[in-house]
């Protein structure tokens, strides 16, 4: 039985799960020492198995194998030319036959000879195959960056392995880029080298990203072929020589930087003047590296780059506790692109009308999940597919108008997350099929419809994309950051007068945020208002047990998706964290016997490290340098200890008012005037209101329906509230349970579009005894109430301090089939009541809300006037 081949180093065999006989194995390298080291311990043990051993010498470098090496050395002049070169090389190969070893010079010099990347690719797919059929194994190296693609694609559509080798704080990390035929979950991952027998693979997003953005990179080089776009970037290399030099006018640098910032980051003023503020033509010459195509990179891209900018700036301490990103960038222009070719374009255009803005948009979905993008991109995205391996990160919708001053569109369109295991096609294919979803849902009904309410139909509104890698680390197949969340710099939920608006709040959870931003109708999450983060809307520990995030998301990296299941299945059996700075025990069983039963609070993160002054730092400084109230998105991962470093991966303007500047009147309320008094989960700014028109679903006939009718109970909700005319019917919409759930036993399944011109939301907690109102703080849907303006509540009926009479909204007259004729069946359960009819002359129904004491009260206020 013939001796297997070994690459010298016993742990590097473990990651190629065994050197195969045929295996070509190309080396991305900075250094041709980097590359020595691999050759030496492969040459040594190809030498102790008595292989044949034969080393091809032709490059500038200095020799990989000293004099002494037991190798045939075979020297070549490339400069003789690619034939004679070729043919000289490959009779070698023919005369020494199979099972030999070869060691190649970096291959990068021939390229230098022959004035031609593609006699490069031409030479190794010539040479490749050949080693191949021999049963050889061969090590080759390629100057990483250093070649265009005509050199490449051929390269690494031949070989059998092609691995990048990385030196970062003097220590070497390995990472299979392309592997055949053994694709496991080992490869396509950075490896540390620690010594002959040990490469553990690197699994902590921090440490990966650091690697990578230490290496050496040329960018997406998505101006190859564009001339503006290249030219518009041809003087920045000189500028900045000159400006380092101190040559350059500064006004000079200045006008050249806003330029180009105009032309990929923003039109929108104040943007522009933070960008001039904070960021570089360094920091434009980087991204432009990183995109794929041209264009802009949207708003979200511009957000977080900018916030990291500012942070950077005003504290270099933030240098250290930010975690690094390594994000690419899709070029708006991809998107135009992709609609021309596609045959989209001209349904896009019908979108600009009200009229017409929400016709054929099935057709244009299904065009967008069966479109094609050009060859070049393709080119690009396979680039970016290679550089991420098998790390997971998330495709997310970065549109021109998106998180600017003015508008959030939170939600309104998606982001998708990529697991990315698999073949390099698979992955391709999931990267692809990403990015179509994204585009799908701008032509959605909701973000159509968020657009026609804030007169941006006519709006140049193209879609970029930011891709990011997913911040954590793998725990068995389970992939997440340790907690992630919201963070708002003013504070829209005041539950006590202990608590400062003006500090902040955050929305904290296990794994990841998406449960922070999503409304999770099965469980609850932490609000933590930064000035007072030990005050909890819980009163005790049992309401905290009772009310404490059960469920995180996470990445199944076997199953390749996401995935929700229970903390105490996934999150508390991971050895690698600190577990008690996120959850508390609460016992283990009777008379504290049995296991410990953990239950998500982050009581020692808030108490005992630095996080809540960390996290009001970053808020008050990202809204100084706003100049008004934001919104972020984070992710926390802990460094092996109780360190950590935060991920900021969003930052916006919030659209909030202040809870403060209404000053409620004191008002003595007879008891038979009082229609609802309610204490608790109150949401807004205090104010006063005259309700003109009142929408009840009657909780006890609700809970009667079957799921579907439930769902036609929200649609005939949406119709009554379009025909609402917001700036001069103040509604106020009242029902079982949960607005905007998803789960139809849980409350009424609206959508945002079909309660937006409400002015005042109450949830009648009647559904369920054990479901208490979410306040959803951080999520798209309260961002949505949020930028309306619009009042939440909720409103217990059973409880001590709340009051309802419901007998007014059962007795009065029902306008229902007034304004819905084909609605008579539902008569009896949504009952709708103009005011104006159901009191006597001279009096009205007056609502008042104190978001500070947390209570609400609406009466038959006989004051006049």
């Amino acid at each position: 039985m013939p001796i297997p081949f070994t690459s010298g180093l016993p742990g590097l065999d473990k990651v190629f799960k065994g050197v195969m006989a045929g295996d070509n194995i190309v080396w991305q390298i900075d250094s041709i020492e980097d590359y020595q080291a691999l050759v030496l311990p492969f040459a040594e043990a190809a030498a102790g198995q008595n292989r044949r051993l034969i080393y091809f010498r032709f490059a500038s470098h200095p020799p990989l194998l000293p004099e002494d090496s037991p190798a045939e050395v075979h020297h070549f002049d490339p400069h003789t030319g690619f034939e004679t070169f070729t043919t000289h090389l490959h009779q070698v190969i023919e005369e020494a036959g199979y099972g030999a070893a070869y060691v190649f010079d970096c291959l990068s010099g021939l390229a230098g000879a022959w004035k031609s990347d593609q006699m490069l690719g031409n030479f190794f797919v010539l040479t490749c195959p050949r080693l191949y059929e021999l049963e050889t194994v061969t090590y080759f190296a390629l100057q990483r960056n250093a070649h265009s693609s005509f050199a490449t694609d051929p390269i690494t559509e031949t070989t059998q392995y092609l691995l990048d080798i990385f030196r970062y704080n003097e220590r070497l990390y390995i990472r299979p880029v392309k592997v055949q035929y053994r694709s496991t979950s080992s490869m396509n991952t950075i490896h540390l080298w620690e010594d002959a027998d040990t490469f553990p693979p690197v699994t902590r997003s921090a440490l990966i990203a650091e690697i990578l953005a230490s290496a050496s990179w040329p960018g997406l080089h998505a101006d190859r072929r564009l001339g503006f776009w290249r030219r518009s970037f041809s003087d920045v290399p000189r500028i900045l020589a000159e400006s380092r030099a101190g040559l350059c006018p500064k006004e000079k640098e200045i006008n050249l930087f806003m330029r180009l910032a105009r032309q990929m980051l923003s039109r929108d003023g104040r943007m522009l003047e933070l960008i001039r503020r904070y960021m570089s033509l360094e920091d434009i010459l980087s991204i432009r590296d990183r995109m794929v195509g041209i264009g802009f990179i949207g708003g979200k891209a511009v957000g977080m780059l900018v916030a990291r900018a500012i942070l950077k700036k005003e504290n270099s301490r933030f240098h250290e506790l930010l975690e690094t990103h390594d994000s690419f960038y899709i070029g708006s222009d991809v998107f135009h692109t992709f609609l021309v070719r596609n045959g989209i374009w001209w349904i896009r255009q019908k979108q600009r009308s009200p009229e017409a803005f929400l016709a054929d948009i099935a057709e244009a979905q299904t065009r967008i999940r069966q479109g094609h993008f050009i060859n070049y991109h393709m080119e690009q995205f396979m680039k970016l597919i290679d550089y991420f391996g098998e790390s997971p990160y998330i495709v997310r919708s970065s549109s021109l108008l998106e998180d600017n001053y003015g508008n959030a569109f939170a939600g309104k369109y998606d982001s998708v997350f990529c697991v990315n295991q698999g073949s390099r096609e698979a992955r391709l294919d999931m990267l692809l099929n990403a990015i179509r979803h994204v585009y799908a849902s701008t032509m959605s009904e909701n973000a159509l419809r968020y657009r026609n309410q804030r007169g941006l139909l006519d709006k140049d509104e193209q879609m970029a994309l930011l891709v990011m890698r997913v911040s954590g680390q793998p725990a068995d197949n389970a992939f997440y950051p340790h907690a992630a969340g919201v963070g708002f710099s003013y504070n829209p939920y005041v539950w006590s007068r202990e608590i400062d608006p003006k500090a902040g709040v955050l929305r904290l959870v296990f794994g990841l945020g998406t449960r922070a931003v999503d409304r999770s109708d099965d469980d609850y999450t932490r609000v933590v208002a930064l000035n007072a983060p030990s005050r909890r809307p819980e009163s005790n520990f049992d309401e905290v047990c009772e009310y404490s995030q059960r469920r995180m998301d996470y990445l199944d990296l076997a199953a390749n998706k996401l995935l929700s299941g229970y903390f105490s299945d996934i999150g508390a059996k991971n050895k690698d964290m600190p577990l008690p700075l996120v959850a508390s025990s609460a016992g283990g069983g009777m008379l504290g016997k049995g296991p410990r039963h953990w239950i998500v609070t982050f009581d020692r993160l808030l108490s005992q490290t630095p996080f809540v002054e960390d996290m009001k730092e970053i808020l008050q400084t990202l809204q100084m340098a706003y100049e008004h109230p934001v919104d972020i998105e984070f992710a926390l991962n802990f460094m092996g200890d109780e360190s950590y470093r935060i991920n900021l991966l969003q930052c916006r303007p919030l659209q909030v008012e202040g809870v403060d500047e209404v000053a409620l009147p004191e008002v003595e309320i007879a008891s038979k005037d009082m229609i609802l008094e309610t204490r608790g989960a109150v949401v807004g700014k205090s104010r006063i209101l005259t309700i003109d028109r009142f929408i009840y679903v009657v909780p006890a006939l609700y809970g009667e329906l079957p799921v579907k009718e439930r769902y036609e109970v929200a649609r005939i909700i949406g119709r009554l509230n379009r025909l609402t005319d917001r700036e001069n019917c103040n509604l106020m919409v009242m029902g079982p349970g949960r607005w905007g759930t998803s789960s139809p036993d849980l409350g009424i399944p609206t959508h945002f579009a079909e309660i937006d011109r409400v002015r005042v939301l109450c949830e009648v907690v009647t559904m369920r005894k054990n479901l208490i109102p979410d306040v959803s703080l951080g999520t798209h849907f309260l961002n949505e109430l949020v930028e309306m303006n619009m009042l939440y509540l909720a409103l217990f009926p059973e409880g001590e301090g709340n009051e309802l009479k419901e007998s007014l909204f059962l007795n009065a007259p029902n306008r229902l089939t007034e304004l819905l004729p084909d609605m008579e069946k539902w008569q009896d359960m949504i009952r709708v009541l103009d005011t104006s009819l159901v009191v006597p002359e001279g009096t009205r129904i007056t609502l008042m809300a104190d978001a500070v004491e947390q209570r609400v009260v609406a009466f038959l206020d006989r004051r006049g006037g």
